[in-house]
């Protein structure tokens, strides 16, 4: 196999299933591994000439037309409307008459404005809801549950993809959000827990809750956690260590989150029980609910994304990187939307919005990490 491109567009998927056939039955036909016929598809890797002369033969085509090189990407002038920070690479586009205007996407910026409309109106009984939205946009509506806040950012290239399809993304620890999705509540699950020496931890809960659920574990992202602080770290955090300090006024997060899990373990290793650290039992159950008490001036130190201290102009205090999956249902995968999501987690364009963003790699985006 050679390396991996982002310039070529990979129609392997697209002539398999027109036959009809699954990977690992084309893996028998071009005599690879199914792993091999995965990474083709997913764009991670090119045939070296003899599979891919294998492949267009197999499929009565042109290697060209299985393995289209892209066109050169648009780049346009732009007027970047520039805010505190200029360091910004992400952002918002829209033409005011004939000019390209960027509007950063960074800092505060970073975080949607404004309310949400409603899709329905919960009844006084609270057993109905009133029906706003149509039944054709319900049906191409899906529930992704978990508390990685670029799960927004997918949702938004779903939605470029196929502009009729939408992701719910609600926020849930990676215990809450496996068990909605054993429980039916939910089309996708995310989940980044810590790993142990008894495997992958992702993979060994998954299997745990979703009880023979059959299922298919994809990597999303690999994110920063740690320890965000007041900017410019006044009390000079370096360490978890450095909580049990009296001046130090800290937020944790609820029993069972993965941060709080790591967090415990972290003082375990450094022999400190949890107990001396001035706002131990003080618990919040998001990220940004912990940075915004820091903003506040209510606290010093909080778990934590660096994304999330960057976009409260926070400092932070790097811990760990944590790879973050997606675990979906093979039962859902004939869902609209999925379909979609599941080719846009392929695609090179969430990649590279995914390694733009402050504490974010997009390398295991897209790979296929276990099935259940």
């Amino acid at each position: 196999m050679a390396r991996k491109s982002d310039d070529i567009t990979c129609n392997v998927k697209a002539y398999r299933m027109s036959k009809g056939w699954s990977q690992q039955e084309l893996a028998d036909k071009v005599d690879v591994r199914r792993q091999a016929i995965y990474d083709i598809e997913s764009g991670r890797y090119l045939p070296n000439t003899a599979i891919a002369l294998r492949l267009a033969r197999i499929f009565s085509c042109r290697v060209e037309d299985l393995f289209v090189e892209q066109t050169p990407q648009e780049v346009q002038p732009v007027h970047v409307i520039n805010g505190k920070d200029d360091t910004a690479t992400r952002l918002a586009l829209g033409r005011v008459r004939d000019r390209l205007v960027g509007l950063p996407l960074h800092g505060s910026e970073s975080i949607p404005f404004g309310l949400r409309s409603a899709d329905g109106l919960l009844t006084p009984d609270r057993k109905n809801a009133q029906i706003l939205s149509s039944s054709e946009r319900l049906d191409k509506t899906i529930i992704l549950m978990g508390c990685d806040p670029a799960f927004e950012v997918l949702g938004h290239h779903v939605n470029r993809v196929a502009p009729d399809a939408r992701v719910h993304c609600r926020f849930a620890s990676s215990h809450r959000a496996l068990g909605r999705l054993a429980d039916g509540l939910a089309h996708v699950a995310g989940t980044h827990l810590h790993n142990t020496d008894k495997g992958e931890s992702n993979v060994v809960v998954a299997s745990q809750k979703l009880a023979g659920l059959s299922s298919s574990v994809l990597g999303f992202s690999m994110l920063e956690e740690g320890l965000m602080v007041a900017k410019g770290n006044p009390l000079g955090i370096r360490t978890v260590a450095d909580l049990a300090q009296p001046m130090v006024r800290f937020i944790n997060r609820e029993p069972g989150a993965a941060l709080r899990v790591l967090l415990d373990d972290q003082l375990q290793r450094a022999g400190i029980d949890g107990t001396v650290i001035n706002g131990y039992q003080n618990e919040v159950t998001t990220h940004r609910e912990g940075a915004y008490r820091i903003a506040c001036n209510v606290a010093d130190a909080a778990l934590g994304l660096r994304a999330i201290a960057e976009a409260f102009d926070l400092g932070f205090v790097s811990i760990t990187a944590a790879r973050c999956d997606l675990v979906i249902p093979n039962d859902v995968t004939g869902h609209p939307t999925i379909k979609v999501l599941l080719d846009v987690l392929q695609s090179a364009a969430l990649r590279r919005e995914i390694n733009a963003i402050p504490g974010y790699e997009g390398s295991i985006t897209g790979k296929l990490i276990a099935d259940l």
